[in-house]
């Protein structure tokens, strides 16, 4: 038997009032020209945030470091050659912003659920700018060393040290300052957030965890994974890291993630979870709409209650079975 993947999951929403099931369900109604401008508005703090973050990145970045005390005795395992990224830093926000939103934008183009793609990309954004914010302020207060520091502080090979045994460094201070900020890994952290979270985002929508049995589907959650275990290891290879500094950083931007995608989305394991909260509720809000004007003091009140129980129709709608 094959598996199949779905991305457009049918609804199970009824009513007690047999109303048929296309009037409360939205299906793909709420489309970005309906319905994006007023939830852009009704979650502009929330944009007002992450410009926040991003003018505290910036200022992360332009702060010095901490300046370590380095002496002679601990350069043993910090005279790695300097080399070149792998991955350059430019690379980064294109793997670990753009193609998951790339992939948020697909799937509205099949659904057009307009609380899908706005809580998609809010979700991401707020995963990688806290990342972000919470990598460098750990890399500024704690300003370790990388492994090519050595050769970051005395470019000639010729080290040199004050009274104390600190170095005296004599390279270009735009690399000594990069020297001290190695823990945790900036890549690492950003692409654990951005494809962590993206890896979340495909485990709901192609209902990996339906209890069917099909492990295949763990394929296509795990390629972003593996996408971000292997440029932690390319930090490591250029020697910009230290194996702790990866691991840290790993698990800081999938812990982040993690976090960011449930305010957002239920558990990708629960039946609804190939939804947004907010989906539902505009279902929720649709069905209220729709009910007659004394539904609900029909239903508050317990009159008749021998032909209530007796009717086994009425007794299905309410279990959901019609």
């Amino acid at each position: 038997m094959g598996w199949k993947i779905s991305f457009c999951p049918n609804t199970n929403f009824r009513t007690m009032f047999q109303v048929r099931p296309s009037q409360f369900e939205l299906e793909c109604r709420h489309t970005i020209r309906s319905h994006g401008r007023q939830l852009a508005r009704d979650h502009k703090l929330d944009w007002l945030i992450l410009l926040l973050l991003v003018v505290i990145e910036i200022a992360l970045n332009v702060i010095d470091p901490f300046y370590r005390f380095v002496g002679e005795g601990m350069m043993e395992d910090l005279k790695y050659p300097m080399k070149e990224n792998t991955v350059p830093i430019w690379a980064v926000p294109l793997y670990a912003v753009l193609l998951p939103m790339t992939v948020f934008f697909l799937y509205y183009l099949r659904r057009n659920d307009v609380y899908d793609l706005h809580h998609s990309v809010l979700g991401l954004l707020f995963s990688v700018l806290i990342t972000g914010v919470l990598t460098d302020a750990i890399k500024d207060a704690v300003g370790r060393p990388r492994p090519d520091f050595f050769y970051r502080c005395f470019p000639d090979g010729r080290d040199e040290y004050d009274r104390w045994g600190n170095v005296v460094c004599h390279g270009d201070p735009a690399d000594i300052k990069e020297g001290h900020k190695s823990f945790p890994s900036g890549h690492t952290s950003w692409s654990f957030a951005g494809l962590g979270f993206l890896a979340l985002y495909l485990s709901a929508k192609i209902k990996c965890f339906d209890r069917s049995g099909h492990v295949a589907k763990l394929c296509i959650v795990f390629l972003p994974i593996l996408a971000a275990c292997l440029v932690a290891v390319s930090r490591v290879d250029d020697y910009w890291h230290h194996w702790q500094d990866v691991f840290a950083g790993g698990i800081l931007g999938l812990v982040v993630a993690t976090f960011c995608y449930l305010q957002f989305f239920p558990p990708p394991y629960q039946n609804e979870g190939w939804g947004p909260y907010a989906y539902f509720r505009a279902v929720e809000g649709l069905r209220s709409n729709s009910l007659p004007p004394d539904a609900t003091s029909m239903l508050g009140t317990n009159q008749q209650p021998a032909s209530t129980s007796a009717d086994p129709a009425f007794e299905d709608m309410e279990s959901g079975r019609k």
